[in-house]
């Protein structure tokens, strides 16, 4: 038997919860000046909805760049604001 969502009761793999909470999270996109290079930093998410984790490692497999998550923020090595945002608004998320 597959498991079941606790929140919206479809099977896992049939589950929209994700889906809906990108469609409803507004997230900011900032370039922070720190001392050795700049930081693009993406803020706002629901991490109790996301999995903030893959979200920060398929953003870095795609710009090709390092970065972290720090306070429920993606925190990339470098300028990525546009394409950040590009890719972000590809998910379904609403970028500010």
């Amino acid at each position: 038997m597959t498991n079941m969502c606790d929140v919206c009761g479809l099977p896992e793999e049939l589950c929209i919860c994700e889906d809906v909470s990108k469609s409803e999270t507004e997230v900011t996109v900032t370039v922070e000046d720190r001392k050795y290079n700049d930081v693009t930093v993406a803020s706002g998410f629901d991490i109790d909805d996301i999995d903030i984790k893959d979200l920060a490692s398929e953003l870095k497999s795609t710009l090709a760049c390092g970065g972290t998550i720090t306070n429920d923020n993606i925190e990339l090595q470098g300028n990525h604001k546009q394409e950040l945002k590009d890719k972000l608004r590809e998910k379904g998320y609403i970028v500010k």
